[in-house]
């Protein structure tokens, strides 16, 4: 006897994922009509068809979303991945979460591992160099897709990206750190070319050129050890250098042990600066004066977004900049002139 086809054998007939086929069977807003033409054709062709009671009763598998991140290890990462599998949750939805480590061969893995598996969308915190070939997989397949925290792909209008606004950020921390009366300001931290880190320094370059100051910057990676050695190459190379503003607060952090080691003393003699507020920013001594990204909260707002396109058909512009304040604390308590 034949074999009744199945929807995989649609998805192959097609040339799309089971996800994809699953969402046109849902009538799902967020799939393409040429997408859904194309499924539909196929059906035709190797005559499935579709068993509503059958799909109902798998109906707890449906609202499965993807999450991956590009660097668990951080806080930053994991407060954002927190927040949004909580929200998820809260709404019914189930959360696949994956560390790619910034790899981006493990990510492409991944992705497509969860596109197989039948998630209904994604929400990617990307690795560097990915050169195009996870959202490649993901316009096969033809899912809602999210780019937050960093955009790597230019198809925002398919793939839409979220991040707080870090241009911002960088101007208010360096005006503050000007109107303490520092005069030699560091930007540390940061792989020079990456468009996050070119962001965060817009502002500071801007600030210095409208005070008529002389940027020093210490591009590396976004790590303690980076901050650490940092200060004993500001003390050798810059000793006249007063303040930096760290890329994010784990190189603050590095920064503040560092200057313990060579002496200087935080908050008087020399000022930091941090980015993105995690919780130890707070808890160090001195605390950490930072740029408060509110991460809880777009976690939050990610997944309304997330829950608006499956559920509401609601495409989210294609960007979307958060707004950001500071934190201050006493690694930059001088008194404001």
């Amino acid at each position: 006897m034949k074999r009744r086809p199945t929807i995989i054998d649609v998805a192959f007939k097609a040339g799309v994922s089971k996800s994809t086929v699953s969402l046109v069977l849902q009538n799902s807003p967020s799939v393409k009509e040429e997408t859904r033409k194309q499924v539909r054709e196929a059906m035709a062709e190797i005559g499935y068809v579709y068993n509503r009671s059958a799909a109902n009763m798998r109906k707890s598998n449906a609202g499965l979303v993807g999450l991956v991140i590009n660097d668990l290890r951080n806080p930053f990462f994991s407060e954002f991945a927190t927040s949004l599998q909580m929200a998820l949750a809260a709404s019914g939805y189930a959360t696949v979460v994956a560390n790619t480590d910034e790899n981006a061969e493990l990510q492409l893995q991944v992705v497509s591992s969860m596109i197989e598996h039948g998630v209904s969308a994604l929400v990617i915190c990307s690795a560097y160099d990915d050169m195009g070939r996870s959202f490649d997989a993901i316009a096969r397949a033809g899912i809602p897709a999210l780019q937050m925290l960093r955009c790597v792909d230019d198809r925002i209008e398919d793939f839409p990206f979220a991040a707080p606004d870090y241009k911002k950020g960088s101007r208010i921390a360096t005006q503050h750190l000007v109107d303490t009366g520092a005069r030699n300001i560091a930007f540390v931290g940061g792989i020079e070319g990456r468009a996050v880190a070119e962001e965060r320094k817009q502002g500071y370059f801007e600030v210095l050129n409208e005070n008529g100051m002389t940027p020093v910057v210490l591009p590396g990676r976004a790590s303690r050890d980076f901050g650490r050695s940092a200060a004993k190459a500001l003390l050798h190379d810059n000793p006249d250098v007063d303040a930096a503003i760290c890329f994010n607060d784990l190189v603050a952090l590095g920064l503040l042990h560092g200057c313990y080691e060579v002496g200087r003393k935080v908050g008087e003699s020399f000022r930091i600066v941090g980015f993105d507020d995690i919780e130890e920013a707070a808890q160090s001594f001195p605390a950490i004066t930072s740029v408060k990204c509110d991460i809880g909260a777009i976690g939050q707002a990610t997944a309304r977004t997330v829950i608006d396109w499956l559920e509401e058909g609601k495409k989210p512009s294609a960007e979307t900049r958060s707004p950001v304040s500071l934190s201050v604390r006493a690694s930059s308590a001088a008194e404001s002139k």
